[in-house]
């Protein structure tokens, strides 16, 4: 789609008419008559159209053909980025055969008024919810790292399993000891519920928070498994856990049993939270599924559209309903269809390779328009087709495409909650995590000032602002990017890249800047298409260091100190922000240190504040949420950080 042209001043004939009128009884209150037949008026409209050919000149200036020239060289703005949910789809009973849900099966919040429609999100791939086969179980020794057999002690009636075994000299049970139960299948995206039946050995711990971790094996390491709910206080009685698997889920060989593994461990306990005085034991233990969760994303399909009809000329141009529009899968195309029957054309990102004979056709995300070769005229004076012309009367449609995308789609947890069509033995859905990922399209100005940058270093990463650059270009979801190249010359590039994170500055978190798994295949992919031969890339984030501040300030009498107070608290989440924060409020700058005189300057500018007393810097954990460290003035950053808020503290009187 090429950059809108802007109106430097878009003021009409009638528009300078009326604002002339408007300010005839400020200047001079004894006119009064105002109807046409005036001869006053008679002159402001004469000079009205004078004015109007004058500004028609105006946007034909500097600013207006800088955007054109971009328009040349093919800078066009990004197309919105898609958001992303994992959504899980409950059974209304476990099943004993396969329940399928359909890739494309649609989602919805559960709004739709005629003041805010539903947002939509659709399934990306097909859903199968198998019942699981528990065919093995271990227990494993934390010091011998022993392993002993013991499914045909949950198998046989009349027989237990003791979950945690090793012991200290204080006959304390030692963190580390684990159960494990091994599926025929990989449970990757499971809802799994486990029925177990325990007696009350596992006195001591308290059944809100036990010392208990569960995991799966993803082929490289254990990871975390969600506990959803849990009956049985930490195995110490009979009930039911609910556990969501996440979507990695790999076999694994233990002593001589391959199977897909999950296990319960015993991890050390936390400040303040009891363990176990004796080891829990399970009589009976079942598996079945009840639910599975699948990546959908905030897109329409949309079915085969007929565009128009080819008239035979060069550069034909046709629009879809439904712009913007996403990147095409399998199956999403353009047809032509004439006197030889129907073809499938192929989609090229531009015409400077494509021949007279070659079936090449253009599909801009962003506009949506489908574009087809043009006929050039060269210096030389030959004229060459670039790419095929439909044939004079043949129709051209679009086999569907899916479109969506914007930042509305961020939507918050537990609100897709609303499936469009019935899917056998499901009885509901819902997004546990909230949707990220979605970014409105980009802006003229963002894209001007990304022109510069591409034309002037090219299509190579060879310096630190090349590999800046082209990480910014590979998607709207970048919003910075900083190269830290090896201090040796040997090692690889490190590119440390910020996500755009589109929620209020206070309700932010630690998660929001983790780089999705579509978003880092995206960069590394448009990097590795340009970079060296022979240059190593590491793509990663910025450690982000938490800032906690404490601040006394005095307000003017008779002002409400609440609002004083968040007034404050917002502007220090605002200023200390990897993309809000710094003085110019573009995000917070590589290598600057943060000091109590500058956090004192800002606090003065707020309304409200009349004068700052004291300020404190403290470094706070973003994970725990809990300050470190005494107070200081001063909180260093290196290379590889940047800050973000965490509590702050303000006494305003």
């Amino acid at each position: 789609m090429a950059l809108p042209a802007p109106n430097l001043d878009d003021r009409t004939f009638q528009d300078i008419v009326d604002e002339a009128k408007r300010l005839i009884p400020r200047y001079t209150p004894e006119w009064t008559n105002h109807n046409l037949s005036d001869p006053g008026v008679a002159l402001i409209e004469l000079f009205a159209w004078m004015s109007e050919m004058v500004l028609y000149r105006v946007n034909q200036v500097p600013d207006r053909l800088y955007v054109h020239f971009l328009n040349l060289v093919g800078i066009d703005p990004f197309p919105p980025s898609v958001a992303r949910a994992d959504v899980t789809f409950w059974l209304s009973a476990a099943q004993d055969a396969v329940v399928t849900v359909p890739e494309g099966t649609q989602i919805t919040t559960a709004r739709d008024t005629m003041a805010e429609r539903a947002i939509v999100f659709t399934t990306v791939d097909r859903l199968d919810i198998r019942p699981p086969e528990l065919v093995a179980a271990i227990t494993t020794d934390a010091r011998t790292e022993r392993l002993t057999d013991v499914i045909d002690d949950l198998r046989y009636e009349g027989s237990s399993v003791t979950c945690f075994s090793t012991v200290d000299r204080t006959g304390a049970l030692v963190p580390g000891d684990a159960l494990l139960l091994g599926f025929a299948r990989s449970l990757a995206g499971m809802a799994i519920r486990l029925f177990v039946s325990a007696v009350a050995k596992g006195i001591g711990v308290d059944p809100q928070r036990p010392p208990l971790a569960w995991e799966v094996w993803n082929g490289e390491a254990w990871i975390a498994v969600d506990v959803f709910t849990d009956t049985t206080g930490g195995l110490n009685r009979s009930g039911e856990i609910v556990l969501l698997v996440p979507g990695e889920h790999e076999s694994l060989t233990l002593g001589e049993t391959s199977s897909y593994w999950l296990r319960v461990r015993l991890i050390p306990a936390r400040a303040g939270q009891p363990t176990y005085q004796e080891a829990p034991r399970i009589d009976d233990l079942r598996a079945e599924a009840i639910g599975a969760t699948v990546r959908a994303e905030h897109a329409s399909p949309s079915p085969a559209e007929v565009l128009g009809r080819s008239d035979g000329s060069p550069g034909q141009e046709y629009r879809v309903s439904f712009p913007p529009i996403l990147p095409r899968r399998a199956g999403e195309g353009v047809r032509v269809t004439d006197t030889g029957g129907s073809v499938e054309w192929t989609e090229v990102e531009d015409f400077s390779r494509s021949g007279p004979g070659d079936r090449h056709f253009v599909w801009d995300s962003a506009s949506g328009e489908v574009r087809f070769g043009p006929r050039i005229r060269y210096a030389d004076g030959s004229v060459r087709q670039h790419g095929m012309i439909p044939r004079d009367g043949a129709e051209i449609a679009v086999t569907g495409y899916r479109f969506g995308g914007g930042a509305a789609g961020n939507v918050g947890a537990r609100t897709l909650t609303a499936m469009r069509t019935s899917v056998p033995f499901v009885s509901g859905c819902v997004n546990l995590r909230a949707a990220t990922g979605g970014v409105d399209a980009e802006t003229v100005a963002e894209a001007k000032a990304r022109g510069p940058m591409t034309l002037r270093t090219g299509q190579r990463a060879v310096t630190a602002g090349d590999f800046e650059r082209l990480a910014l270009e590979s998607s709207v979801e970048v919003a910075r990017a900083r190269c830290l190249p090896s201090a040796t010359g040997r090692g690889p590039v490190r590119l440390l890249v910020v996500p755009a994170v589109r929620t209020d500055p206070k309700a932010q978190q630690l998660d929001d800047y983790a780089l999705a798994a579509p978003l880092m295949r995206t960069i590394t992919d448009h990097l590795d298409r340009h970079r060296i031969v022979g240059t190593a890339i590491e793509v990663g984030t910025p450690y982000y260091q938490g800032v906690s501040v404490a601040a006394l300030v005095h307000a003017p009498p008779g002002r409400p100190l609440a609002l004083v107070r968040q007034r404050a608290i917002d502007e220090l989440t605002r200023y200390i922000n990897p993309l809000t924060g710094g003085a110019d409020g573009a995000g917070w700058l590589f290598d600057v240190d943060l000091n109590a005189a500058a956090i004192a300057q800002l606090l003065e500018t707020v309304e409200g504040v009349e004068r700052v007393d004291e300020v404190q810097l403290f470094e706070f954990d973003l994970r725990t949420r809990q300050r470190v460290g005494s107070g200081r003035d001063v909180i260093r950053l290196d290379r590889h950080s940047l800050f973000l808020s965490g509590n702050h503290r303000v006494v305003v009187r």
